[in-house]
């Protein structure tokens, strides 16, 4: 017994060894785990307002959504974020790190996370559209058909033929005939947004151009039009851009870390200047799925999230191709499959992109370093169209 006893002794040693190991895996094995899950996109809690949930749970693949990294690499995308959403719950958010610009100066390679800010560009264009809807809400504005020199009397002077017709609403689509080039590389001296962005009194710039085709008649991508509509809050608000957008967005949206950059003459540039998290442009693009409402308190009105993303005219998207613009916001579709999905966007130079599937529920919003390449984009819409589209689950609630 007592030989017996050493035996039984030594195998609950070693069982007790085994246990141990076994145990000491086990952890190893979720440490390893968990730390998988982050690395493909659990997101991280940082009490900014959005509820969090697995990929699974909203009816999407969270190990297809996994393979989003290894796509990027093996095309050099230069991708700086993937953040998704669905059913109102963040689900996915993966941070790169690259070379970028701040505001148009290279810098990097940088490392991204959950709580950097990046260069959004035309983005800005989609916000300011919803600053004037708000702002006609409150009925500081009376309507979209309001022409545009009603607010800018201090530059009466300047006034040429054609434009006592142009209105608002012909900024917001872009189609007031105006003369306007901003195609032309940034270093040519033609190019009208780097003129708009030196001169020293870019409204008067603006206002300055010759009107050369009637309105509504002519789509012409065109920031100078944008940055009047920005200072046109500011003439009815009585208050900075910024200070308009803080109070009566970004603060309702629950963004606090946020920045509207400024032009090198100090006029804030409200076609292109906005930075904001990845995170934080993904409420921008849950606020428009919600027709104007975030925790169930109307921002904007649905009217107006409505009239912006109605398709008016036709237009040459940042990725090539033809597709539908409407109140300073792009429409357009993707087909996957046997699936024929259409969305909602907000493009900004270099990747820059908000986009929003209604029938789907979801949105999705990439940043990028691609300033200036004809590839910038196509990485936003190669995941739609091969990492969510055909793999959404619609029977998981």
């Amino acid at each position: 017994m007592r030989e017996g006893g050493k035996v039984l002794r030594r195998l609950g040693l070693a069982a007790v060894v085994a246990l141990a190991a076994s145990a000491a895996a086990a952890q190893t094995h979720q440490f390893s785990t968990d730390q998988r899950n982050l690395a493909c996109g659990s997101p991280t809690s940082l009490n900014d307002g959005w509820p969090t949930a697995t990929p699974e749970s909203v009816g999407l693949d969270g190990p297809r959504l996994c393979g989003i990294a290894a796509r990027l690499a093996a095309t050099n995308a230069n991708v700086h974020a993937v953040v998704i959403v669905r059913r109102g719950k963040l689900v996915f958010e993966q941070y790169f790190n690259g070379p970028d610009e701040l505001w148009g100066t290279a810098r990097g390679p940088f490392e991204f996370d959950a709580t950097t800010k990046h260069d959004m560009r035309s983005v800005s264009k989609s916000v300011t559209s919803l600053l004037v809807g708000i702002a006609i809400d409150r009925e500081l504005i009376k309507s979209v058909d309001d022409p545009i020199l009603k607010f800018f009397p201090d530059y009466s002077a300047l006034k040429t033929a054609g434009w006592d017709n142009i209105t608002l609403r012909h900024l917001l689509t872009m189609t007031s005939g105006m003369q306007w080039d901003q195609n032309r590389p940034w270093a040519d001296l033609q190019n009208d947004e780097r003129q708009l962005s030196m001169d020293a009194d870019p409204f008067r710039y603006v206002l300055s151009k010759p009107i050369v085709a009637p309105p509504d008649t002519v789509w012409n991508y065109n920031s100078g039009g944008t940055d009047l509509l920005g200072n046109v809050i500011e003439r009815v608000s009585g208050k900075s851009l910024e200070a308009f957008a803080g109070e009566a967005l970004f603060a309702p949206l629950g963004i606090s870390d946020w920045e509207w950059m400024k032009y090198r003459n100090e006029h804030i540039s409200s076609a292109a200047g906005l930075r904001l998290r990845p995170r934080d442009a993904a409420k921008i693009g849950q606020l428009v799925l919600n027709k104007g409402a975030w925790g169930g308190r109307e921002i904007v009105s649905a009217k107006w999230v409505e009239q912006s993303v109605t398709p008016r005219f036709q237009a040459i998207g940042y990725f090539g191709g033809l597709f539908y613009y409407g109140q300073q916001w792009w429409m357009g579709r993707t087909l996957s499959g046997d699936k024929d999905v259409k969305w909602i966007a907000a493009q900004g130079l270099g990747g820059q992109r908000i986009f929003i599937i209604p029938e789907l529920d979801l949105v999705m919003v990439t940043t990028s370093g691609l300033y200036g390449s004809p590839r910038q984009g196509s990485a936003a819409l190669d995941i739609l169209a091969n990492f969510i589209v055909p793999y959404i689950r619609d029977n998981a609630r």
